[in-house]
């Protein structure tokens, strides 16, 4: 065995405290009030929110508009109950006592589901910085998700609007490609969403050419 003592090493150094990339004032400002308006997101030292999309509040319609009709239909049979069993021919009716207590659990039921729903709904939000996309799912009353794009890695950028409601109310879906991988990344009922794709593009094009975000 013979041992090499003629080989090289190069040995390179790294600065303890790497230089910082310049921050204008006007990115600075706007990246503390991004992070004073909104504490749940992970900002980087040069990152700020540029829009903040929620879902539109059409979709509160169907289960608002369930729980009021369930409601009202329970609150009226149990006002009506003595008619109701006199008319149907019931000889021994429930107390109404125990009528009343079983309307009141159904409603309170209804309610409760329908304060779940609203919440999850109302949780699911997207965020346009000027160098990413932040998407956050509420999926259940547990289950949350993150997703974050990388401004560089998305290739395409639509919204889509389908019949006369939407585009009477103005609402839509929020679709974006990424490259490599061809992931497919979508937001439901988005409120504005030609408004909400060209301010997206103009980032997209802004970060990918090194230019600032205007507006």
């Amino acid at each position: 065995m013979t041992n090499d003592s003629s080989q090289n090493y190069v040995h390179f150094s790294r600065a303890v405290d790497p230089a910082k990339p310049d921050i204008s004032p006007e990115v600075k400002t706007r990246h503390d009030e991004s992070v004073r308006r909104y504490p749940e997101l992970n900002l980087s030292e040069a990152e700020f929110v540029i829009s903040a999309v929620r879902r539109h509040p059409i979709g509160l319609f169907l289960p608002i508009g369930l729980t009021v009709f369930f409601v009202a239909l329970i609150i009226s049979l149990v006002i009506n109950y003595a008619i109701i069993s006199d008319s149907i021919g019931v000889l021994q009716p429930p107390a109404y006592g125990l009528v009343l207590l079983v309307g009141g659990l159904l409603s309170l039921l209804f309610i409760v589901g329908c304060y779940i729903s609203v919440w999850i709904y109302s949780n699911n939000k997207f965020y346009l910085t000027n160098e990413s996309v932040i998407q956050e799912l509420q999926i259940g009353l547990f289950t949350r998700r993150e997703q974050t794009v990388s401004l560089a890695n998305i290739e395409d950028a639509s919204y889509h609007q389908q019949g006369v409601i939407q585009s009477m109310f103005d609402y839509g879906s929020i679709r974006l490609s990424t490259e490599g991988d061809e992931t497919t990344y979508r937001f439901e009922y988005v409120a504005k969403p030609k408004q909400q794709i060209a301010l997206l593009n103009n980032a997209v094009e802004a970060f990918k050419n090194g230019r600032p975000i205007e507006g």
